[in-house]
C-alpha cells in the first residue's frame, strides 16, 4: 500500500533529524551568546535565544524530531497481526544513502536561515527529493532507521503451503534474516516490514 501524502512527508522528514541538527548548530550567532540568555522568552524582554532565527531552526529541528519519533512508532506498531512467509534466500542490501546524503552536503555549501533566497531554494530541493521518492516507492527507505537497528534485505519467498509460487521482495527488518525460516510481515508501501516483536 502507498502511504498518504501527509505521512510519507513524516516519514520523509523524520531521516532528517540529522540535518535539522546541523543546520540548528549554524545557526548559533555568538554575540547573542554574550547577552543574557535565557529559555524564558515570553515572560523576560531582555533575554533571547543564542541562535539568528530561532524560530526557524528550533522550530524545524522539533517538527523533524516529531516526525521521526511518528516513524519509529509506527515501525513498533507492525509487530500486531501479519502473514506469515518462509524466506528462501535473503542478501543484505544497505538502503540508498545517496537522496540522504545530498542535502548534507549542500547543508555546508554556506547554507544557513539567513540566507532566505537559498534556504528556500534548499526547501525547494527537499521538496524535490520527496517527490521522487514519493513517487518511487521509496519512501520507507529511511537511513535514520539504521540506528535503531532495521537493516533492508532482498529476499525470495513464498507463502506457507504454495511452495510453488515464489516471489520478491525488498524486507525492512529489525532482525537478522536467515534463510529458510518463517517470519509475520506487514507491507508498507512496496516494502516488507519484519518486526523481531511479531
Amino acid at each position: 500500500m502507498r502511504p498518504r501524502l501527509l505521512i510519507a512527508f513524516a516519514i520523509f522528514l523524520g531521516s532528517y533529524l540529522p540535518l535539522s541538527t546541523i543546520l540548528l548548530v549554524q545557526d548559533f550567532d555568538k554575540k547573542k551568546a554574550m547577552g543574557e540568555v535565557c529559555l524564558n522568552v515570553f515572560l523576560n524582554e531582555n533575554c533571547h535565544f543564542p541562535l539568528q532565527k530561532p524560530w526557524l531552526s528550533i522550530g524545524f529541528l522539533v517538527l523533524c524530531l516529531i516526525c521521526f519519533l511518528f516513524s519509529w512508532i509506527a515501525l513498533k506498531l507492525t509487530k500486531e497481526g501479519g502473514t506469515d512467509i518462509h524466506i528462501k534466500t535473503v542478501k543484505h542490501t544497505p538502503s540508498d544513502l545517496m537522496n540522504y546524503v545530498l542535502p548534507y552536503i549542500v547543508s555546508f555549501m554556506s547554507i544557513d536561515y539567513m540566507q532566505d533566497a537559498k534556504f528556500i531554494g534548499f526547501l525547494i530541493f527537499l521538496l524535490w527529493l520527496f517527490w521522487l521518492s514519493y513517487k518511487s516507492g521509496q519512501i520507507i527507505l529511511n537511513p535514520m532507521l539504521v540506528v535503531l537497528n532495521w537493516r533492508m534485505y532482498e529476499i525470495t519467498y513464498y507463502y506457507p503451503g504454495n511452495e510453488g509460487d515464489e516471489f520478491t521482495g525488498v524486507v525492512l527488518s529489525n532482525k537478522t534474516l536467515e534463510p529458510n525460516s518463517t517470519s509475520k510481515t506487514q507491507n508498507i508501501q512496496s516494502v516488507i516490514v519484519i518486526n523481531k516483536e511479531g
